[in-house]
């Protein structure tokens, strides 16, 4: 399609009734994701004017149209109500005694700056205009304004000020009952922070298992089939040591006492010491999952109450806390997003658009096409990057989406082409082992036995299943949002090639920054296990400001909650890791098994999953380091071939979609699904829970029905 016959209008109405929700399915949507709660309050406004006559009467005709009106003729007073009540719109005369309305305003911002203020003035002009405007004032009217005019406003204003406290992070409670309040709203639920400190006590007051006890108190043997094998810090124990006199070392929290000839002796922390430790960190797992899925408090918030209770209960001192939230995973994060910063303010991002969603000309074969030529791609290239790249892209097309609805905002679209393509990432995973650490990590384990798969037989047995489940994505949202979305025939490539064809040639800025690209993503192939993927970033980061093509305050704008999270996650890892928390778990769960589950392909499916289940609330190398050694020799034993098993576990370790801190892919796509022009959060920590377990489920169906049930009988091990 031309981009002459894009703009026609009637293809503009055409494709505005495509991409737009209907009016019936649009309320039944909204209503089935809306947080239980009475109808809303009236707005709340506040009218500051000296002239008493004119106050009055507007307050009444406006309480008449169902508003909450206050209001107040002295300007000093109005500061003092706005500081007490925090109404949702003010209404300021500009010409008063004592304050000038552009003093008011400023006053008003420094305290409330999520307030929307509607200048209202007998004496316009343009210099009083701009004043205001510089000032953040929402409108400007002259007095007198027709009440229909002025309502419109108030109305416009009040939903303004939804966004604005959305970009602020400011939770907006608006039921009026007990149950309402507890209830809360996104960012501030106090029932739901009152349930997590009940569950929190209730863990570490809880009695410690024996059976941890015991685990924590078995010493290395060094020998297949060693029960502690799967602790984190194996390869640094001694012979003979257990997991708590590992820990110990590790947290520095020995008990010192005096030798018989007066020297201080440090000794290692009992089993039930490091047990109740173990079990502080299963606490603050829960917790946190908790306050994440729930929006209890800001993501952000919640990433620095996990090693605040690390802190506070000394599982290890400040700075190995701090050490553990300094990963090279959150480097990568945070490097990325820079990156992603800089190379969408040269415009690069809409060519790269252009090249990769060339084939996208529907909706459907955007799901179809390109969600599985996509998930082939995260299976050699590393998927955390190409959602780096794509999903501002992604934004892009939303934002011009709405444009041609007449700014109609679907965030239905938004979850839709989000949510896909970062789950199709997921499920590169298993194509080979340069998808990710996890592989890496399994086949050190199974190198262990001297049984490790080449590459190439890695491919063969995991690839096959990559396309099959990216369809299955696809399917899902199809299926999913058909009814919601109208969507079928929106051509994405033709406005990405439209925006891009705005930019006109290739600029200085743009040239420097695909170098810049390429040579981060050469690094990363060529180098990440000596650089990390933190390092190539940082690289790339330097080297953009160093032309710059960047500044700092650029890159001061990225979403540093999301960087938070995953620190946090990072965090929880080592913590469960080292007290040994994440081996018992594993462990129980494998003993717990029947026995027709602890061999065979059903030993894989169970195996499988757990570790798909364990690896949305842990990194997924942490999780198969907790898992495989447990696992891979139970296959040995029970006479099963350990690739079996290892590939299954390492397979499942991909499935991290339910939760933002499962992989990098999910936070990166969270933080840079915003609107640009409303600040709403498009993508919800509620939508990664709703669809990613749906996504997660269909998973294990595919891995179990089309791999562990079906071609690899055929191909055999």
């Amino acid at each position: 399609m031309s981009g002459k016959d894009q703009d026609h209008p009637d293809n503009n109405k055409q494709k505005e009734t495509s991409v737009s929700e209907s009016k019936s399915e649009s309320k039944s949507e909204s209503e089935s994701e809306s947080e239980p709660r009475e109808k809303e309050r009236p707005l709340q406004v506040l009218l500051i004017d000296d002239e008493d006559r004119f106050r009055t009467s507007l307050a009444k005709r406006l309480t008449l149209r169902g508003y909450d009106i206050d209001h107040v003729g002295d300007p000093e007073e109005a500061i003092r109500r706005v500081r007490q009540r925090r109404p949702d719109v003010v209404l300021l005369d500009r010409q008063m005694p004592k304050m000038t309305g552009e003093e008011v305003l400023k006053s008003l911002k420094r305290i409330a700056p999520e307030i929307q203020v509607i200048m209202l003035t007998g004496h316009a002009s343009l210099d009083s205009a701009a004043t205001t405007g510089r000032l953040e004032a929402f409108a400007y009217l002259e007095k007198p304004c027709e009440i229909e005019e002025l309502t419109c406003n108030i109305e416009a204003a009040g939903r303004e000020k939804g966004y604005a406290m959305a970009r602020m992070e400011i939770p907006r409670v608006t039921s009026r009952s007990i149950l309402g309040w507890l209830w809360g709203a996104q960012n501030f639920r106090p029932g739901i922070m009152l349930l997590g400190a009940l569950m929190f006590t209730s863990i570490v007051l809880m009695p410690t298992s024996d059976r941890l006890t015991s685990l924590l108190s078995t010493p290395k043997t060094g020998k297949k089939g060693d029960p502690v094998a799967g602790y984190a810090g194996y390869l640094n124990m001694k012979p003979g040591e257990t997991i708590a006199g590992q820990y110990s070392r590790k947290s520095k929290r020995g008990v010192k006492s005096k030798g018989p000839d007066g020297s201080q002796v440090v000794k290692p922390l009992s089993a039930e010491k490091t047990a109740q430790a173990a079990m502080v960190m299963i606490g603050i797992l829960l917790v946190a999952a908790l306050f994440w899925a729930t929006g209890a408090m800001p993501i952000g918030i919640t990433a620095l109450l996990v090693g605040l209770l690390m802190y506070l209960f000394q599982v290890f001192p400040p700075n190995l806390v701090a050490k553990a939230y300094a990963k090279d995973a959150v480097i990568f994060i945070m490097g990325i997003l820079a990156l992603a910063v800089g190379i969408a303010k040269t415009g690069l991002d809409r060519r790269i658009g252009m090249i990769l969603l060339r084939s996208s000309k529907s909706l459907t074969r955007y799901l179809f096409i390109f969600l599985p030529l996509l998930a082939v791609t995260a299976s050699f290239l590393s998927e955390h990057a190409l959602i780096a790249f794509l999903v501002p892209i992604l934004m892009m097309v939303y934002m011009a989406t709405a444009k041609i609805a007449g700014h109609t905002r679907n965030r239905q679209l938004a979850v839709l082409m989000l949510l896909s393509v970062c789950f199709a990432a997921n499920m590169g995973g298993p194509g080979s082992p340069a998808a990710g650490g996890r592989n890496a990590v399994m086949i050190g384990i199974l190198s262990d036995y001297g049984i490790a798969p080449s590459f190439g037989q890695w491919v063969m047995y995991g690839l096959p299943f990559v396309p099959v489940m990216a369809l299955v994505v696809a399917a899902y949202f199809y299926l999913r949002f058909r009814k919601t979305i109208r969507a079928t025939d929106l051509n994405i490539s033709d406005i990405v090639q439209n925006e891009a064809r705005k930019l006109g040639k290739m600029t200085r800025s743009e040239y420097l920054a695909a170098g810049i690209l390429v040579l981060v993503i050469g690094l990363w192939i060529t180098m990440s296990g000596t650089l990390g993927m933190g390092g190539p970033v940082l690289l790339g980061i330097v080297a953009m400001a160093a032309v710059k093509i960047v500044t700092w305050r650029d890159i001061n704008k990225i979403s540093w909650d999301v960087v938070a999270l995953y620190a946090s996650a990072c965090a929880l890892g080592v913590g469960l890791s080292y007290t040994g928390a994440s081996l018992w778990i594993a462990s129980g769960f494998v003993d717990s098994l029947p026995g027709f589950l602890r061999s065979g392909e059903g030993l894989c499916v169970a195996t499988s999953l757990f570790t798909g289940v364990l690896t949305n609330i842990m990194s997924d190398g942490a999780t198969v380091s907790a898992v495989g050694p447990i696992t891979v020799p139970m296959a040995s034993v029970s006479g099963t071939h350990p690739w079996m098993v290892g590939l299954a576990t390492a397979f499942a370790s991909s499935f991290a979609n339910a939760l933002i801190i499962g992989t990098p892919n999910n936070a990166i796509a969270y933080s840079l699904a915003k609107d640009s022009e409303t600040g709403e959060q498009l993508i919800t920590m509620g939508d990664f829970l709703k669809h990613g377990v749906v996504v997660t489920l269909l998973a294990f169906v595919v891995l179990w029905g089309w791999v562990i049930f079906g071609y690899w009988q055929w191909i055999g091990f």
